[in-house]
């Protein structure tokens, strides 16, 4: 229930029957001699200032819970958006928004805290494992006091994420990467590449680029090539020689048509 405020002012020109009915409905029982209007009066004003200053109170606290709740809900929005790039077994790079703010190295030489942290290419944490190197950065970074990480040139597109990209979407066909290509079982896929802001792909030993949409679509059209193998090799083999899957494969078997070369 909502009730009116009123002023000194106001409440001096009422009557006691008045104030006595404005008193009942805000429940208050005043103390003194109740014969006299201004114990009436007063005792409502001292009413309406404790009810409003709960009110400020309340709504103090309020703010700072929303306040503190929106610093939890930020926090944990920016610790979301790091993103760790997995460049070998021993070494990871983490990036905030598409820039690098630190990467994770191992080191063989040190005895027991052989992960460490990197910024600058300066040491700034050591720990037993990889995840207590990356709860320090994700921490440190969140209230502000990680160093620095200055930017590279075109950090999005440096060799070791290139690298990372290729290495990861290979790794989901079991494909290997050796120095002039990809292979799987000892037979040369082709090549998957990334130049001047876009991706390409070579497939077998021919010559020819052909650009690709993205890394997973180069990587792809590669596994297709290691199906084309398999069939043409099958294609080879005597009759006598297939059995129930390779005719299955067989059956599936389309020639993959030559895309146009860049």
């Amino acid at each position: 229930m909502t009730y009116q405020t009123y002023s000194q002012q106001a409440l001096s020109r009422y009557t006691l029957p008045h104030l006595k009915r404005i008193a009942s409905e805000l429940g208050v029982t005043p103390t003194g001699d109740k014969r006299v209007a201004e114990t009436w009066v007063n005792a409502i004003i001292n009413h309406q200032s404790a009810q409003l200053e709960k009110v400020t109170d309340a709504t103090e606290l309020k703010t700072e819970a929303e306040n503190t709740t929106d610093t939890k809900v930020n926090a944990k929005i920016e610790v979301k958006e790091l993103t760790t790039v997995e460049i070998s077994s021993f070494d990871y790079e983490i990036y905030a928004n598409s820039k690098l703010i630190a990467s994770i190295t191992h080191d063989d030489t040190h005895l027991t805290q052989r992960w460490v942290v990197m910024v600058n290419d300066k040491e700034v944490f050591r720990a037993t494992t990889p995840m207590r190197c990356h709860r320090y950065i994700c921490t440190h970074y969140k209230d502000g006091t990680l160093p620095v990480q200055e930017q590279q040139a075109t950090p999005c597109t440096s060799e070791n994420r290139i690298m990372a990209h290729i290495f990861n979407e290979c790794q989901k066909y079991g494909f290997e990467i050796l120095d002039d290509g990809i292979y799987q079982n000892g037979v040369k896929l082709g090549q998957v590449g990334y130049t001047n802001g876009n991706w390409w792909v070579i497939r077998g030993n021919s010559a020819h680029q052909q650009y690709s949409d993205s890394v997973f679509d180069a990587v792809r059209l590669l596994s297709m090539v290691s199906e084309l193998t398999d069939c043409e090799q099958l294609l080879d083999l005597p009759f006598d020689q297939l059995t129930t899957l390779d005719w299955q494969q067989l059956q599936n078997y389309e020639p993959v048509p030559e895309l146009v070369a860049a």
